[in-house]
Formats: structure tokens, C-alpha cells, sequence
């Protein structure tokens, strides 16, 4: 899939301005109906989740005292691996996006909440909210988008370095916290610059980054693991609140990675949005650049809703427990404008993922056209791409676009 404007049939030619601006009319409508029905019940649902987990979390700390023996460890660590994926997905991602900010209530509010993770709740707002929610699936300006280390686009230059993004998607996953720390500030920008022409704004913001890690592997590798030393649990808890942090990591790459880059999720390019984009063309973007995740109630309490990515990113600020409810309408929406709802089950988004990962890994056409026959010569085609100048790969890529080109055509024959 590349970027919209350049596939040979545009997925929204069919649709004029006017019904353009006539799907952001009927989108407001559907998120109004909630914004009005906002109640009792959706303020007794959050603070039932989040009594949950905190009972959860302090219940699994409180086995884990006594994992020096394998029944205790196995479910300390199991409650635990639970209660960060709740505390992180269905409480702190969508508290701080401010979903809960009408029940003014100071211990579930975007502006006080501070979640169980390596970057820091502000940090996080702004790259998160401001910008990927703003500039959803715009090659080079939403760093959601491969989390700006991948090539997420046919379009982008392919240079050898990418051969290596399956390894790098793969150890982001296990650290995911520390690379959407670090992507937050973004760390590569800021650290290529001289360090006394470094900016004030990031250098606060690394502190914090900073003093946040310290307190976070202070509790989960020093306090809690300490408290297990009169039963001998000490390497057991260390290694119990370790596999804990490494589920929720994995669990959270995942579910993100399904929401926005499995194939046929569109991308758009910088210079096809207008200046001024519409409220209707905002929303046309959005519906287009997500996938949702088919699954169970618990399944979508674990992913924090986020399996109703498309929902999620057409009404970032709506409760989270409405994304079920107004989504069949949002579907209805698709199929009245003649648009892809795009939903899968988890199993299918998660390699649908990986395989655009790997196949952009890989230089434009290279996947299509190797067989297990010709797979020695294009092989050799690969090496020399990768080890010789930028003439060679032009003319290798530009051989690979054309017999990609005519198997398509044979098939299509």
C-alpha cells in the first residue's frame, strides 16, 4: 500500500467535497449523541476499572512475596503482567487523553494522572495527542508511523539500512515503554545537535524522562524485590516484575501496531493535505488511516478499546466503553460512502503488520517477484543493492518496480 495519491485507483475519488463534508456532519452528530448521554454509568465504569487494577496490582505484589515457589510466581506474575496492561491501555491512555475530564474528578483527570510507564505523562500528551492524533498516518509527520525508525512507505527512498527493521520493530516491542520515551523526546533529532546548542525545552524534558525511569525501575527492581528478601523471593520477584514489564511492552506494540499499519491501511503524504483541512477531511483521514481488531469484550477491556481504533481516532475524547456501542454506526457510515472499514481479528492484524514491516524492509518489488527458483539470483541482487552505490540500487530497484509490474499484469490477465 502506498501513499493515497499515488495508487492507481484512489480509494475516495468517488466521494465529492460535498459528501465529504456531509460524513464530518454525520461523524459530529454520532459523537455528540454520547457527549450527551455521558452519565453515572460511564463515571461507575471507570472507577470500577481502576479499583480493579489496583487490587489486582497490589494483590499479584503481595503473592510475589512468597515466588520463590513456581504456583506463587506463575500467579503473582500473571496478575501483575494484567494489571500493568489495564493501568496503561484502558486507564492511563485514554484518562490522558481526557475522556474522563467531565466528571471532574481530580484522581481521573488528563491533567493529574501519571501512568505505570517510562515516559511522562506530558511528553506523552504532546506527541501523542497534538501530533500523532492530528496528523494521523502523514508520512514524515506522524512518528506514531513507525515510531520514525521504519520505512512504512513504498514511496520512501529504500537504503540498506532497512534491511535491519524487522530486528529493531522487534526490539522496540520489548521495550516499547523506553522507545516511545525516547520518541517522545525525540531523541535522535535532539542528540544529532550539539549539546550547549540543545534547547532548553528538551533538556527539561530529557530530566524528566530521566528522574521518571529511575522511579519506575526503582519500584519494580529495587523496593518490591527487596520486600521479598525474608522468603528468599528476591530473584524471583526481580525476575517476575521483569516478564511483567516485558508482557505489557509486547501486548502494547502489538495492539498500536495493528491500529495503524497492517496492509491496506492507508498512508497520505504532507504536500496532499490542504492547509486549511476540513472537518470532513480530518475525518476522511482518520477512517482510512486505522484498522480495528475483532475480539471479545475482554479482549477489547485488555487492548484499552484501542481494537476500536478507527472509533478511537474518529472521537479521541469520547469514554472509552461507548467505542462498542457507536461503532456499528460508524460501519454503516463505510458502507453508505462506499469506504473500507478495515477489521480483522487480532491474530490476522498482528501478521498483516509484520509482513509490511518485513516486505518494506526489503526493496519495492522484491518480495513479488522471488521464488523459491530464482531466489539465488535475486538474492545477489539484494547483496549488490546493499553493498554497492546509489547508482546500482536505482537500476536494481528500477529492474524489480518492472518485473513486479508485469507479474502483476500476467495475473491480472
Amino acid at each position: 500500500m502506498t501513499v493515497i495519491t499515488k495508487q492507481p485507483v484512489n480509494p475516495t475519488a468517488h466521494l465529492t467535497p460535498e459528501d465529504i463534508e456531509a460524513i464530518g456532519v454525520e461523524l459530529d452528530a454520532i459523537r455528540q449523541s454520547v457527549l450527551d448521554d455521558r452519565g453515572a454509568s460511564d463515571a461507575a465504569y471507570i472507577r470500577k476499572v481502576v479499583d480493579v487494577q489496583r487490587k489486582l496490582e497490589l494483590g499479584s505484589r503481595a503473592v510475589l512475596l512468597a515466588s520463590v515457589f513456581p504456583p506463587a510466581w506463575v500467579a503473582g506474575t500473571v496478575g501483575l503482567s494484567i494489571a500493568k496492561i489495564l493501568e496503561n491501555m484502558e486507564i492511563g491512555h485514554n484518562v490522558m487523553h481526557g475522556q474522563w475530564d467531565w466528571m471532574r474528578d481530580p484522581k481521573i483527570h488528563s491533567t493529574t494522572w501519571e501512568w505505570d510507564n517510562a515516559s511522562t505523562a506530558e511528553g506523552w500528551k504532546h506527541s501523542h495527542n497534538e501530533i500523532h492524533h492530528t496528523y494521523t498516518n502523514i508520512v514524515g509527520k506522524d512518528n506514531d508511523l513507525g515510531y520514525g525508525i521504519m520505512r512504512v512507505d513504498e514511496d520512501q527512498r529504500w537504503i540498506p539500512m532497512y534491511l535491519a527493521q524487522p530486528l529493531w520493530n522487534f526490539i522496540n516491542a520489548c521495550f516499547f515503554e523506553y522507545g516511545i520515551a525516547a520518541y517522545d523526546l525525540e531523541l535522535g533529532k535532539n542528540l544529532s545537535i550539539p549539546k550547549e546548542k540543545r534547547s532548553e525545552t528538551f533538556k527539561k524534558n530529557a530530566a524528566n524522562t530521566l528522574r521518571k525511569i529511575r522511579k519506575q525501575a526503582t519500584k519494580d527492581y529495587v523496593v518490591n524485590p527487596a520486600l521479598a528478601l525474608p522468603t528468599g523471593s528476591f530473584l524471583p520477584t526481580l525476575a517476575a516484575n521483569f516478564t511483567a514489564n516485558l508482557v505489557r511492552n509486547v501486548w502494547s506494540h502489538s495492539v498500536i501496531m495493528c491500529g495503524h499499519f497492517p496492509e491496506g491501511v492507508e498512508t497520505f503524504e504532507k504536500k496532499s493535505i490542504p492547509e486549511n483541512e476540513t472537518r470532513g477531511e480530518w475525518y476522511l483521514r482518520q477512517m482510512l488511516g486505522s484498522a480495528n481488531i475483532s475480539g471479545s469484550k475482554a479482549m477489547h477491556l485488555m487492548t484499552g478499546n484501542l481494537s476500536h481504533q478507527i472509533e478511537h481516532h474518529l472521537f479521541p475524547d469520547l469514554p472509552s466503553n461507548r467505542y462498542a456501542e457507536v461503532a456499528p454506526k460508524v460501519k454503516a457510515l463505510f458502507d453508505k460512502y462506499e469506504l473500507n472499514y478495515h477489521e480483522a481479528s487480532l491474530p490476522a492484524q498482528v501478521y498483516s503488520a509484520w509482513h509490511k514491516v518485513v516486505r518494506l524492509s526489503l526493496p519495492n518489488g522484491f518480495l513479488e517477484t522471488t521464488t523459491v527458483k530464482n531466489a539465488p539470483e535475486q538474492l545477489k541482487t539484494l547483496w549488490a543493492m546493499t553493498t554497492k552505490g546509489p547508482k546500482v540500487r536505482r537500476a536494481a530497484q528500477a529492474r524489480l518496480t518492472q518485473q513486479a509490474r508485469r507479474k502483476q499484469m500476467t495475473q491480472a490477465a
